[in-house]
């Protein structure tokens, strides 16, 4: 049986660079992302946890691991979205980030939605 169409997540992701808060002289650099997360299934669930892998320009990787996102572990019906903003600390001027959410769906059944992976960068201004 297919369970694509019960348990399916569309999740989008918009980013930006803070200027205000990064510090490139110390290799710091703060990026805040922006998901929504939309239940396009049939069947309601609930984000138990998230699970994150970050990648900086040098190959240096960081895990996160967590309960919910932003305190909170939304449920979802069908049709509903979620939306909420966080933010990432790199030693670079670019990385990605990609990973997934745990999902429980109403059922009782536990699954996980993909993140796709998606780039951090500071933006190039043109002189």
């Amino acid at each position: 049986m297919e369970r694509s169409t019960e348990y399916a997540f569309d999740i989008d992701v918009a980013t930006r660079y803070l200027d205000e808060q990064s510090e490139p002289a110390q290799d710091r650099y703060v990026f805040a992302y922006t998901i929504t997360i939309r239940n396009r299934g049939t069947v309601a669930a609930r984000l138990m946890s998230r699970h994150w892998v970050i990648t900086d320009a040098t190959g240096r990787v960081q895990e996160v691991r967590g309960d919910g996102v932003v305190g909170e572990q939304p449920r979802l019906r069908p049709g509903e979205g979620f939306e909420y903003t966080s933010g990432a600390v790199l030693e670079t001027d670019l990385g990605t980030m990609e990973g997934s959410y745990s999902l429980e769906a109403d059922d009782g059944t536990v699954f996980d939605a993909p993140i796709p992976a998606f780039t951090l960068a500071v933006p190039r201004t043109l002189h």
